[in-house]
């Protein structure tokens, strides 16, 4: 994959170290501004380059936390289409809290097995735990029980 110009680069990562301190601080607006115009730095097509899927990401993160859920489910659905993206426990977590926030709870709970199965309930230990006692509602118990109710990961059973 390609490299971003130094300069380039640099920019971005200034514009995305101010949206975190905004999005930390509640100015979700405000960090939006910023990332977005991180974005805006990327050459076409954006969503080629790795540094587009921490971006969108990030926007993602706190169109969630604004409580932007729809403006959420479409910058993480994009954010799919980047490098290393699918698989990401966080990028699922998030989309599919979006999703359950929209009410697609089909969707919410695909997204959030995704998350579950890669991350365990440790993914979910700072979220509303209305999240993962939906995802216990859609499924199954993995193979030991649910990993929140034994203390250890399912995975680390064998």
């Amino acid at each position: 994959m390609n490299e971003l110009p130094d300069d380039t680069n640099q920019k971005i990562q200034k514009l995305s170290a101010e949206g975190d301190e905004l999005a930390a601080s509640g100015r979700f607006e405000d960090a939006l501004k910023a990332y977005w115009a991180a974005w805006d730095l990327l050459p076409e097509p954006q969503t080629d380059w790795e540094a587009a899927t921490w971006l969108l990401a990030a926007i993602g993160d706190a169109n969630f936390l604004g409580g932007d859920y729809n403006a959420g489910r479409e910058n993480l659905s994009m954010a799919m289409h980047c490098p290393g993206a699918p698989g990401n426990p966080f990028l699922h977590l998030r989309l599919g809290q979006c999703q359950l926030e929209l009410g697609n709870q089909d969707r919410a709970a695909d997204e959030l097995a995704r998350a579950y199965m890669a991350e365990g309930h440790e993914l979910f230990k700072n979220e509303d735990p209305k999240y993962l006692a939906f995802l216990k509602s859609r499924l199954d118990p993995p193979p030991g029980g649910w990993a929140d109710e034994r203390k250890k990961p399912w995975w680390k059973l064998w």
